[in-house]
């Protein structure tokens, strides 16, 4: 299952990981972001050991959302030693979010 990312843990799992990190962000009463949460799951099976997956619920994180300027979700950023260097607005197929991690991975 996908870590469960937090305003407390964020910086430790995230920004010092030493592999690339994939972040869902997300709330309950969001209909697209449903969609994306088994993709994210997916992921987190195909992609073990190779990238860290979380899930940041920004209903009850506000300062790590805040933090990243998302305004919309499902957001999904990709951050690779402590940077964001890409992301995905809006919900999209798992080979998008694929695509994404093994252009960090190469």
């Amino acid at each position: 299952m996908a870590l469960e990312l937090t305003d407390a843990n964020f910086e430790e799992t995230v920004l010092k990981s030493d592999k690339p990190v994939l972040v869902d962000f997300w709330a309950e009463w969001c209909g697209p972001c449903r969609m994306v949460g088994p993709v994210v799951e997916e992921l987190h099976n195909d992609y073990e050991g190779k990238v860290v997956v979380g899930k940041v619920n920004v209903d009850h994180n506000p300062a790590v959302s805040a933090q990243f300027g998302i305004r919309n979700i499902p957001t999904v950023l990709i951050f690779k030693n402590g940077e964001i260097v890409d992301k995905q607005v809006g919900a999209a197929p798992k080979s998008a979010y694929a695509d994404k991690l093994d252009a960090q991975l190469a």
